[in-house]
């Protein structure tokens, strides 16, 4: 069958494919880290990423993302009230001292533990959405099992080193998957990770951000810091520029100062490096034999992000191909052609062109009627 080829020059294509990345870009002051692309998954930096260490309370990143779920499905709503139990109001660490039977609505309890790392609100949660901390503890080891994160074991839903907490670990690799899963796709999270101060209580009490990358970091969308003597000082920090958003993890590092430090070196070589770009594809037609409209629109079936190397970006074409001609009937979505999008000679995705909508085929009698009409408008 013959093709159509319709070539496009552009500085922003579509496409979905892993860039090469440099083997070790930066020096991190860490047990462990690494650098994740939030919109495709693709890592773009790991060192030791998959040694298993206590992650003190980046772990809430977990117990927030159940939370964010719950709401999601409808089983919880925002100004649901949550009533403190005397477990809840135990917790030690950084908290917000509720008393036990104060109750607070849903959204100053996410509040709490996305600003303050608030443990007697990440219990008060748990209870409140699995019955007990230890239901909702086998919660969050489903749900990392269903996101392939095969280094983590969680024992409680705050990080803390409460009895057990020996085997309480992940690994930088996890806490990228489950941070990527939490920003992604529930974006309102970033509401409350994104506060650097504010209130409680009615303004009686008042939260400051204990990531403070929020603050000082430019495009900075949170995420979560963790620091028991166990676990070291721990962060998973996520950042947007340009449409791209990158996800930074360390682990184990000496001091506050040094986990900060390393998370910003590692989005800084990121945000330098790469670019994340995504354009809208062309459109075409395509001939159809025997239908009821003459021509069929041709789109891109998917509008995916590319991550490409940033020296890339004037270099990228795309190349639309597609069938000269299709036999009604036509299935919206049926595949017409192929976008090809490429840097120089390496091709860097393929996307399917489709069926914008359906054509019918043409009844015997309008057959008939067109023929009809095409013999009496000819004599």
């Amino acid at each position: 069958m013959k093709r159509i080829a319709i070539v496009l020059a552009a500085a922003l294509v579509i496409g979905l494919m892993p860039v090469q990345v440099s083997a070790e870009p930066v020096q991190v002051a860490a047990k462990s880290a690494i650098l994740m692309d939030a919109a495709t998954g693709t890592i773009l930096f790991e060192q030791n990423a998959h040694d298993r260490l206590a992650p003190a309370s980046v772990t809430k990143v977990m117990t927030m993302l159940l939370i964010m779920e719950a709401i999601a499905d409808g089983r919880i709503g925002w100004e649901d009230t949550v009533t403190t139990s005397e477990s809840a109001a135990a917790k030690g660490g950084s908290q917000v001292y509720l008393k036990v039977g104060e109750t607070m609505t849903v959204t100053d309890m996410v509040k709490s533990i996305a600003v303050s790392s608030a443990n007697d609100c990440a219990c008060a949660m748990a209870e409140h959405l699995a019955g007990s901390e230890s239901g909702f503890v086998e919660r969050m080891n489903q749900r990392a099992k269903e996101l392939g994160m095969a280094d983590t074991t969680f024992v409680n839903c705050t990080g803390l080193d409460d009895q057990g907490a020996e085997n309480h670990l992940t690994s930088a690799h996890d806490i990228a998957v489950m941070s990527r899963q939490l920003l992604v796709n529930h974006p309102k999270i970033k509401e409350f990770t994104t506060i650097w101060m504010d209130t409680i209580r009615n303004g009686a009490f008042g939260l400051a951000n204990t990531n403070k990358l929020i603050r000082f970091y430019p495009g900075a969308t949170g995420l979560k810091t963790g620091f028991t003597a166990a676990a070291g000082y721990c962060l998973s920090a996520a950042a947007k520029r340009e449409g791209m958003e990158l996800i930074a993890v360390v682990m184990g590092a000496e001091t506050s100062q040094d986990r900060f430090a390393a998370c910003k070196q590692l989005l800084d070589y990121g945000f330098a490096n790469y670019a994340l770009i995504q354009p809208q594809a062309d459109s075409g037609t395509v001939a159809v034999k025997l239908g009821t409209a003459p021509t069929v629109k041709a789109i891109a079936a998917e509008d995916p992000r590319l991550l490409i190397d940033r020296s890339q970006r004037g270099s990228v074409t795309t190349e639309i191909t597609l069938d000269e001609q299709v036999n009604a009937p036509v299935s919206k979505g049926q595949r017409l052609g192929t976008l090809t999008v490429r840097a120089g000679e390496q091709v860097l995705a393929q996307v399917n062109m489709v069926a914008a909508d359906g054509v019918p085929r043409l009844t015997f009698g309008q057959v008939f009627t067109k023929v009809l009409r095409t013999l009496t408008m000819g004599s």
